[in-house]
C-alpha cells in the first residue's frame, strides 16, 4: 500500500521495464480516459535543446500578470519532486500529487507507463482539477515523440537547436529540429527562437501551415546600457516594439522568444505587464547569484548552448578578481565543448557525480583538453566547494554549473554555511 509521495515514485521508477520508452499510443489511450488533452483553456508548449525552463517561467510570469491562474510543468527537479508541477509558481502539495497518481492507476488499467508519463499525466490531471486558467508545459525529450506532446496547444515556441540526448535524437541538426518542430500546430503560432533554424523545422511548420515566427526574421532584440529593446509582430503581422525593457535575471534571449509567443496568443499583453513580467521571472538554479560564504553564480547548464549563455553572463557582469570555474557534468554530456564555450574562466576545478550516470572528476579530466590546466580534480561537489573556502578571495567570483546535481549539491553545501 503507497501510503506518501516517496512510496509512490519509487512505485512508478520501478514499474515500467525501461526509464524512456519514445511513443505516444499508450499515454494517449490513458489521457482520453481522464479528458486531459485540454486540461485548460489555454496550453501552451516549449521544447528546445536549451532556454526550455526560462522560457516557461517567462510565459507564466506574463499570463499571472494578465490576472491568469497559471500551471507550469518542468523537469528535472532539483530537491523535491514537486518543484515539477506549479500553480502560480509555488510547487503543489504531496496531497494533490498523489491524488492524481491514484486517479492515473486506476485508469490506465492494463496499460504500463513510464516515470515522465506518469508524472506528464499528474500534471494535466492536477491542473484541469483546479481549474486553471493556463498551462504553460515544457517538453523533456525531443517533441514530436514526448508525452507532452499529446495536449491541444493553443501555441509552442522552440528555443534553441543543439546536441543532446543524441542517445534518443540522432546527432543530426536536422534531423533534430524536425523532432522538435512536432510541437507546432495547424494554425496556431510557432515561435522559433533559435536563428537561421535547420530547413527541416520551417518544412514541417509550413507543411502543417503554422504561423511561424523565427527569431532574426519576425521578431528580435537589441540591448543598450542597461536597457533592451523587443520587436516583433502581433497576430495580424503587425509591427510590436517594446522599449526601454530591463534585463532579466534569465537569459534576454528566452525572454524575447517568450514575448513573441506571448504576443500571439495574448495579444493584450502591455508594456507595464512585460516589464513586471521580465522581473518577476526566476528560476531555481540558472544563473542564480549567490553571495555567502563567497561570490558566485551557479547554473544548471549542461550542453555548449547553455555554456555559451553563461559566458555571456560572465561577460556582462565583470568581477574585479577571477573568475574560478567548479564544473562537474554526466558522463554523457559533451564536456570538451562546453569546456570551450567558457572563455571568462582564469581557473578550473573539476568534481565527481555519483550515479550510474555520473563520473569521476579525473574521468572528466581525460576527457577535456591536454591544455587545459586543470587546478584541481576534487571527489565531490561538497570537497571542492570545502576546498574553495580557503583559496577564494573577496573580489573572485566562483562559478559552479554542468548539471542540475551540481546545483542541488551546491544548494545543499550552501544550506550548511
Amino acid at each position: 500500500m503507497k501510503q506518501n509521495l516517496d512510496q509512490w515514485l519509487s512505485y512508478l521508477e520501478s514499474n515500467h521495464p525501461t526509464e524512456i520508452d519514445m511513443g505516444l499510443e499508450r499515454v494517449r489511450i490513458v489521457a482520453q480516459r481522464l479528458d486531459l488533452f485540454k486540461p485548460t483553456p489555454l496550453v501552451l508548449l516549449v521544447a528546445g535543446t536549451n532556454g526550455k525552463g526560462s522560457t516557461v517561467t517567462f510565459c507564466t510570469e506574463f499570463l499571472k500578470t494578465l490576472g491568469l491562474n497559471v500551471g507550469s510543468y518542468m523537469s528535472p527537479h532539483l530537491h523535491v519532486y514537486n518543484e515539477r508541477v506549479r500553480i502560480n509558481g509555488q510547487p503543489v502539495s504531496d496531497e494533490l500529487i498523489i491524488e492524481s497518481f491514484e486517479a492515473i492507476e486506476i485508469a490506465r488499467q492494463e496499460i504500463s507507463l513510464t516515470y515522465f508519463e506518469v508524472g506528464t499525466l499528474s500534471a494535466l490531471y492536477i491542473f484541469k482539477q483546479q481549474k486553471l486558467d493556463a498551462c504553460v508545459l515544457e517538453i523533456g525529450l525531443g517533441g514530436r515523440l514526448d508525452a507532452v506532446n499529446i495536449v491541444d496547444a493553443d501555441g509552442a515556441a522552440v528555443t534553441s537547436i543543439g546536441l543532446d540526448h543524441q542517445d534518443w535524437l540522432g546527432s543530426d541538426l536536422n534531423q533534430i529540429s524536425y523532432e522538435k518542430a512536432g510541437v507546432f500546430r495547424a494554425n496556431k503560432a510557432a515561435v522559433c527562437g533559435q536563428r537561421l533554424p535547420p530547413e527541416l523545422l520551417i518544412e514541417h511548420a509550413n507543411d502543417i501551415s503554422a504561423n511561424l515566427f523565427v527569431k532574426g526574421e519576425a521578431f528580435d532584440f537589441d540591448c543598450k546600457d542597461n536597457l533592451w529593446t523587443w520587436r516583433g509582430l502581433d497576430t495580424l503581422n503587425r509591427p510590436v516594439v517594446f522599449e526601454g525593457l530591463p534585463y532579466p535575471s534569465l537569459p534576454i534571449e528566452n525572454a524575447a522568444t517568450a514575448i513573441q509567443l506571448m504576443v500571439q496568443v495574448k495579444p493584450e499583453l502591455t508594456y507595464d505587464q512585460v516589464k513586471k513580467g521580465l522581473l518577476s521571472a526566476q528560476l531555481d538554479g540558472r544563473l542564480q547569484v549567490f553571495t555567502h560564504p563567497f561570490n558566485g553564480v551557479m547554473d544548471v547548464g549542461h550542453n555548449p548552448q547553455a555554456a555559451q549563455l553563461l559566458n555571456q553572463y560572465l561577460i556582462r557582469t565583470p568581477a574585479k578578481g577571477r573568475k574560478i570555474a567548479l564544473l562537474a557534468m554526466l558522463h554523457d554530456k559533451d564536456a570538451p565543448l562546453v569546456v570551450k564555450e567558457m572563455t571568462q574562466i582564469d581557473e578550473w576545478h573539476l568534481a565527481g557525480l555519483s550515479g550510474y550516470r555520473g563520473q569521476t572528476s579525473e574521468e572528466l579530466r581525460k576527457k577535456l583538453p591536454k591544455t587545459m590546466v586543470v587546478e584541481h580534480c576534487h571527489q565531490s561537489v561538497r570537497d571542492a566547494l570545502d576546498a574553495l573556502i580557503d583559496i577564494v578571495n573577496p573580489d573572485d567570483t566562483v562559478v559552479v554549473f554542468g548539471s542540475f546535481f551540481t546545483v542541488a549539491q551546491l544548494q545543499d553545501w550552501l544550506s550548511s554555511h
